[in-house]
């Protein structure tokens, strides 16, 4: 398989009391369809990390999550790269954007990525952040769909199905039925 540079899935806005299931299936989405990792913003919940986490070991792979603060700042330095890193590119995911079909195909793939999905509050300032402003239809929709959507595409090319290293359990496909290995029995 070819070298990709990581993706990252930005979580804006998260609320302890209102968005611990949406965020915990952006970031299960985001591991699922190839995304490397999760930084989530907002109210400090470690039971996503922990949940996360609980699924990447039992399913394999190494995807990873956390809590950062001052998203703003963040996504700034991304952009900026650092000595240690190549400059980001930062893709905002918002029903204001440009036409995604158009839109990420122009998108550099040989640096990192991260894909900016909202909360409760944008801020504006993430509009002039943001490399690109694209959007899944100009229509009030799930950021999960948006976010599933957008990786789906942007990984078109990449078999997901063979990138999750050290499995304890693998579900096979199958046409009726479960069919899955578990190492723990």
């Amino acid at each position: 398989m070819r070298w990709l540079p990581p993706v990252d899935v930005i979580r804006l806005g998260h609320r302890v009391d209102r968005d611990r299931r949406m965020t915990s299936h952006l970031g299960l989405t985001a591991r699922a369809l190839g995304a490397n990792g999760m930084i989530i913003f907002g109210d400090h919940d470690p039971s996503i990390v922990e949940t996360l986490s609980g699924v990447s070991e039992r399913f394999g792979g190494e995807f990873t999550s956390r809590f950062e603060k001052n998203p703003m700042g963040y996504l700034k330095k991304f952009r900026m790269g650092g000595p240690d890193r190549l400059p980001g590119t930062v893709v905002h995911l918002t029903m204001y954007g440009e036409s995604h079909s158009e839109t990420l195909p122009r998108i550099r793939r040989d640096r990192p990525v991260a894909f900016v999905v909202g909360g409760a509050k944008v801020p504006g300032e993430l509009f002039g952040i943001a490399d690109y402003n694209i959007s899944v239809g100009n229509q009030p929709h799930s950021e999960v769909a948006a976010l599933a959507i957008t990786l789906s595409e942007w990984f078109r090319s990449v078999a997901l199905e063979s990138s999750f290293s050290d499995p304890i359990i693998k579900v096979l496909p199958s046409k009726s039925g479960k069919s899955i290995i578990d190492k723990t029995k």
